[in-house]
């Protein structure tokens, strides 16, 4: 999944609309603009399309968890300069305060199953052992799931991002 794919689907998903992107990258300490913001949720073909880099999701993303959060105390977080799905799974989930049995939950709303141990591999560090690679089609089952959870349409956007 790009970046601007998984933008999307989080702004589909909350319903946010123009301005409330707006003020989610201000929590991150981030000033953009209506015209970035709707170059960014474009599709890939069209002429004024722009792509959203891992540092500009990161920022936004972390904007999420301060809004659905609130501000930690003490220095914020740096925005990272590269991306992976377990990254951008990880900030969904502390975004969005979910115990590993409700992501399972919401995996399971869309007929994806994985075990705990299967999804807390996720979650590790990249040199551990245990550690496992986030594929597209397990963030994007995830996202679907939110998208269910929280529009109750999944279908609508399914063959839309897929």
């Amino acid at each position: 999944m790009t970046t601007n794919d998984i933008m999307r689907r989080v702004r589909f998903i909350f319903d946010f609309n123009d301005a409330k992107m707006i003020e989610l990258f201000a929590h991150a300490g981030e000033t953009v603009t209506r015209t970035q913001i709707s170059a960014w949720l474009k599709k890939d073909d069209d002429p004024s399309y722009v792509e959203c880099t891992d540092t500009e999701l990161a920022l936004f993303l972390n904007g999420l968890i301060v809004e659905k959060r609130g501000r930690k105390e003490g220095p914020q977080p740096e925005p990272e300069s590269k991306l992976t799905n377990n990254i951008v799974f990880m900030k969904l989930k502390i975004a969005l305060n979910l115990k590993a049995e409700e992501v399972l939950e919401t995996l399971q709303r869309v007929d994806f199953w994985m075990s705990k141990h299967e999804l807390s591999a996720f979650f590790r560090k990249p040199g551990h052992k245990h550690f496992r690679e986030c594929k597209d089609q397990v963030l994007r089952n995830f996202l679907n799931g939110l998208q269910s959870e929280y529009r109750g349409d999944a279908e609508v956007i399914e063959g839309v991002w897929n």
